[in-house]
């Protein structure tokens, strides 16, 4: 039989461009293969392969960095991931427009969340919500990474928007198969990734093990927990504190609750991550400095948007009745100052987080790529510009008659550039 044709790489190169290296930027080329979607290592290409780009690309001084990871996100594009709909094609339609929406902002891979539910959601949902793996298309934007489930083992008393008549508690592995479905728990195929709950309620405790053996990651958060409590769940193999200071008891000198694991040695294997809500809404700059000073190298940013991320701003109908008014990121409910949630991009929360903390822009960019990568374990694959790692990459110019604020220009998803908004665009 004949031998089927490789095709010749399409070799792509990034020039005069600034790309984080640790906590800098610093100017460097890097060279892309278009048709495996992957970074080439440049002098490899050029020297032991013989390689010439097809391409180059002048990107004028602009920043090239890995797309952004959002690890938590409730929805988007009028799209919530909590909702079933009539079909699993609808759902499904649904998501390919919140993929193709989150990336014209800059994020090339999250893990959608579904909130605290009944197990009947959780069956329907979580189907559509896993890896998307080699079964993704550049043109598709933004891939899933996995799901994050955020409850329904919470604290009745730090439930936050969460329905207090879906809470549930779990004694064994059992119950927690019997919520979210033994398919979305076990197997290569598996669909969660993350899982949010309270390491008090219940004996969810000694199921934290379980949960991490199954490559999963347990993030405390919506808790009531002790410092001591909490200490006990990273001994157990907690690696993730969930948008902190939210939903959780707060700072106290004499026990410092959830927030004194940032206290821990900077050795010790189990100082988690922990999440950031950097939108100007869900917490003061002052304690978004605080903890990054703290542990600066566990800090995710995350925007835990809702359903309207990504939309214009104006009056949403919501739920029994109620509207929404969008104004930017902030959603309040109508006819009050009441906040009804966040509908900030991470590109905004990177920047803002960059103003109130001090940070680097190269430490800012980290903090919604490299570090979600580390947690994830995903060093190498996402959120890097090392050989090969995929290339999803974004252009992002920071001029000062901008105010220095960061500003998506292109989008490119392994390999392919698929939006292109022009040096002068900015993305809400």
């Amino acid at each position: 039989m004949p031998s089927k044709t490789v095709p010749e790489p399409h070799v792509i190169k990034f020039t005069n461009c600034r790309i984080v290296k640790g906590e800098d930027l610093i100017e460097q080329d890097v060279w892309i293969d278009s048709i495996s979607g992957k970074i080439l290592r440049d002098q490899e290409a050029f020297y032991g392969l013989h390689l010439s780009p097809d391409e180059v690309i002048d990107l004028g001084g602009r920043i090239l960095a890995p797309g952004l990871i959002d690890c938590q996100l409730n929805g988007a594009q009028g799209f919530d991931f909590s909702v079933p709909q009539s079909s699993k094609n609808e759902y499904d339609e649904g998501l390919r427009l919140v993929n193709k929406g989150l990336a014209q902002t800059g994020v090339t891979s999250y893990l959608p969340t579904v909130v605290s539910s009944t197990p009947e959601v959780y069956h329907k949902v979580l189907q559509s919500l896993g890896p998307s793996d080699g079964k993704h298309r550049s043109e598709d934007g933004a891939e899933s990474l996995g799901a994050h489930i955020e409850g329904p083992f919470l604290s009745p008393g730090r439930n936050g928007i969460h329905k207090t008549a879906v809470l549930r508690s779990a004694n064994n592995p059992s119950d927690l198969v019997e919520c979210y479905g033994r398919e979305n728990l076990y197997g290569p195929s598996k669909s969660v990734r993350l899982i949010t709950a309270a390491p008090e309620v219940g004996n969810m405790l000694s199921n934290i093990p379980h949960i991490v053996s199954q490559d999963i990651i347990y993030s405390i958060g919506h808790s009531d927990a002790t410092y001591e409590q909490a200490f006990a769940a990273t001994d157990h193999g907690a690696t993730m504190i969930t948008h902190l200071f939210n939903a959780m008891r707060p700072f106290d000198h004499r026990n410092p609750g959830i927030f004194g694991l940032l206290g821990q040695q900077t050795e010790h294997p189990r100082r988690p991550f922990y999440g950031i809500i950097a939108d100007g809404i869900h917490l003061h700059p002052t304690s978004i400095r605080i903890a990054y000073n703290a542990h600066p190298n566990g800090l995710i940013l995350v925007t835990d948007a809702m359903k309207l991320c990504g939309l214009p701003d104006g009056v949403y109908d919501w739920t029994n009745g109620e509207r929404i008014i969008k104004a930017g990121p902030r959603l309040t409910l109508e006819g009050s100052d009441k906040i009804a949630g966040s509908s900030a991009t991470l590109i905004e929360c990177v920047n803002n987080f960059r103003r109130w903390s001090g940070a680097s822009t190269a430490q800012a960019l980290n903090a919604a790529t490299a570090t979600p990568a580390r947690l994830l374990g995903l060093q190498g694959v996402k959120g890097s510009l090392v050989s090969g790692a995929d290339a999803d990459l974004i252009v992002l110019s920071d001029e000062e008659d901008a105010g220095c604020t960061l500003m998506v220009n292109q989008v490119w998803k392994r390999g392919s550039k698929i939006y292109d908004f022009g040096k002068d665009a900015i993305l809400n």
